[in-house]
This record gives structure tokens, sequence and C-alpha cells, in this order.
């Protein structure tokens, strides 16, 4: 299955979604700053991005989780970032 593709501000916005989304997170209240995904080079699993994060307070395999399901699903695509959104999805 081909992986659709995104610019930086989408896939900062999706992972932060589904961050806010995991329970211990939500439960807790807490504000994780989601930095901008970084290109490489495609990697094994063919993911071409990643996102480094500081201070997960405990945190960290959750958040780890949720941003390596965004980089399975999505790939970067820096050329997309000066689009405008469609408002009906892919």
């Amino acid at each position: 299955m081909a992986k659709r593709e995104r610019g930086r501000r989408a896939l900062q916005d999706e992972v932060s979604r589904r961050i806010q989304q995991i329970d211990e997170i939500g439960e807790d209240g807490a504000k994780i700053r989601v930095p901008s995904p970084q290109p490489h080079p495609r990697d094994a699993r063919g993911r071409n991005w990643d996102m480094d994060f500081d201070n997960l307070h405990g945190y960290a395999a959750s958040v780890r989780a949720a941003v390596d399901k965004v980089r399975d699903e999505f790939d970067l695509n820096e050329a997309l970032e000066n689009r405008a959104p469609n408002p009906f999805g892919d």
C-alpha cells in the first residue's frame, strides 16, 4: 500500500493530535511540544522522516509508538508545505 504524503506542518499536527489521544497524557493534562519532522533517507521500514523530542517526562514509549504509527502511514513531502490544504481529504 502506498503511503500518503504530507508536508511538515500536517505531520506535526497529526502527531500532536494522536499524542493528545494517549490516555495517560490526556488524563495527566500533560503538554507535549511536538517538533517539526526531520527528513532522512528512507530506512529499512520505508520511513523518510522522524522526530526528536525533549523532556517527555515518562511518556517516551507512548509518544514513540504514536510517532512510529504516523511514520508508517505518511511520507514527508516538503513540496506540499506551500500548497493549500484540500478540504476534501486526499
